[in-house]
């Protein structure tokens, strides 16, 4: 007797040519593929919705990294919330709600012998949303909170940077900066996000950097100018989630022992040529100042202390979520991965798959 899941059909994004620049729908291919009940110690997924984040980008690309490239034929890389529709894991019910990392796919079948490995945990819905779950209690919120302070380090009184400040990690980091005592000032794009991000999530101040500065000669004027003006006695700590020229003009304006977190170059993604080191390097040894990477898997043994945390901040209003859910399911998915590098999305971009 064949089960009712053999009647189902997965539809899946694969990726199908390593992309130059901005991905293309060609870099893409859509295969289907029959659902089977999960073997020994198995668990099968339908997947509710996917987290889309600027890391999507490097791992498309050939090259050591610190997590492998997703290969050429393979499902797309994706971080995602689903619920358990089969299970011979005791560990998982039908009807779970779980995390994990099921790809570009609307199934997510995970072997026994792969649980561990794949990331897959419940999750509680009393705590957060589906979305909420994928943005300050997800992979964003996890960087944000330890980028911030494990590498960070805030103290009360310090200034604090932060770029992408209206994105997933940024929108984290700033009201955790707030929350330890810090002055904060983000860099978002646009009057909409920048107005977003003083009047809702209680910023200091934000900078424009798409907004002409009085009698400024280069797009980046703005920004050397915000600086000037909303940190008068410099940075302490800059959360850096786009490289590039905004990386300089904040180097440019560090105190003595200030810390540069490095989370993303979102600038420098889809950029034909060479990746630009910062110009402004030398204000490292001049302030005695320090640059460190955050990956955000290095502190997953710790995540379930960052999501108590975060989870009682948004349960009495001192954090707020904000996400940008994308309809239309996997079908959705090249034309909507490309939001994050325009800067279309305000706030954490989700790709809806089902209904929850």
């Amino acid at each position: 007797m064949s089960s009712p899941l053999n009647a189902l059909v997965n539809h899946q994004c694969r990726l199908a040519a390593r992309p130059v620049g901005l991905p293309k729908a060609s870099d893409w291919q859509f295969t289907e593929q029959a659902v089977a009940e999960p073997g020994e110690g198995g668990v099968l997924v339908r997947t509710l919705a996917l987290s889309l984040d600027p890391a999507m980008r490097g791992w498309m690309n050939e090259g050591k990294s610190y997590i492998p490239p997703v290969a050429i034929g393979e499902v797309m890389r994706a971080g995602g919330i689903g619920v358990v529709v089969a299970s011979k894991n005791p560990a998982f019910a039908v009807g779970d709600t779980v995390t994990g990392g099921p790809g570009v796919q609307e199934y997510w079948a995970v072997p026994g012998d792969q649980i561990q490995r794949s990331g897959m945990a419940r999750i509680d819905l009393r705590a957060g949303t589906v979305t909420q779950w994928l943005n300050v209690l997800g992979m964003p919120g996890m960087t944000g909170y330890f980028g911030l302070m494990d590498v960070g380090q805030p103290q009360p009184g310090e200034t604090v940077v932060v770029s992408g400040a209206a994105g997933a990690v940024g929108q984290t980091v700033g009201q955790i900066a707030k929350l330890k005592g810090c002055r904060v000032v983000g860099i978002a794009g646009g009057p909409a996000k920048c107005e977003w991000v003083v009047e809702e999530l209680g910023f200091d101040a934000c900078i424009d950097y798409k907004a002409p500065a009085p009698g400024g000669v280069t797009k980046w004027d703005a920004v050397r100018e915000g600086l000037k003006q909303h940190c008068p006695k410099g940075v302490d700590i800059y959360f850096d989630n786009v490289g590039g020229d905004i990386l300089d003009a904040v180097l440019a304006r560090i105190n003595r022992k200030a810390r540069i977190i490095i989370c993303g170059a979102i600038s420098q993604y889809n950029a034909t040529a060479a990746v630009q080191g910062p110009k402004n390097y030398l204000s490292l040894l001049v302030n005695r100042a320090r640059m460190e990477g955050i990956v955000v898997f290095d502190y997953a043994d710790r995540y379930h202390l960052a999501i108590s945390e975060m989870a009682g901040y948004l349960k009495d209003g001192r954090m707020k979520s904000k996400e940008d859910v994308v309809t239309g399911g996997i079908a959705a998915f090249p034309a909507t991965l490309p939001k994050l590098f325009n800067g279309e999305n305000f706030g954490k971009l989700v790709l809806q798959v089902a209904p929850a």
